[in-house]
């Protein structure tokens, strides 16, 4: 087995759990936590940036919509090549956001894919992957 092979099978759907107060303040926490895994799956100083750039974007699109003083949860899934972020907030009223919009634009540009859903009356979802560049194939 190749350490490439060996990489990729301790990788293979690793999940990380993260939970953070429903504010900008804590970003950071995320794009860090983003692009630590990023660089584990060896993803190129662009690729990592750009995974940086979509988890806060995506981020931030759900704190527009956040409960006062509610959490956002996010999720990291580590495939054998992809970086699977997803990311949960409350909100009162949720709204899918625009596919029209500026941020939309970024964050579709930024990642391999990214779907948006919600689920129970008031749980709004984003969910993004980025491959690892040698796999874009």
């Amino acid at each position: 087995m190749t350490d490439v092979e060996a990489r990729d099978d301790a990788l293979h759907d690793t999940k990380i759990d993260v939970e953070v107060p429903a504010a900008g303040e804590y970003l950071s926490v995320l794009r860090t936590a983003a692009a630590g895994l990023a660089a584990r799956m060896d993803f190129t100083l662009d690729d990592i940036e750009d995974l940086r750039i979509a988890v806060d974007e995506a981020s931030s699109m759900l704190l527009a919509q956040a409960n006062p003083g509610s959490r956002l949860s996010c999720r990291f899934v580590l495939g054998g090549d992809t970086v699977t972020f997803s990311a949960s907030v409350r909100s009162r009223c949720p709204q899918l956001p625009s596919r029209d919009g500026f941020a939309w634009t970024v964050l579709t540009a930024l990642a391999s894919s990214v779907d948006v859903r919600l689920t129970e009356p008031d749980l709004l979802t984003i969910e993004l992957t980025r491959r690892r560049p040698d796999a874009q194939g």
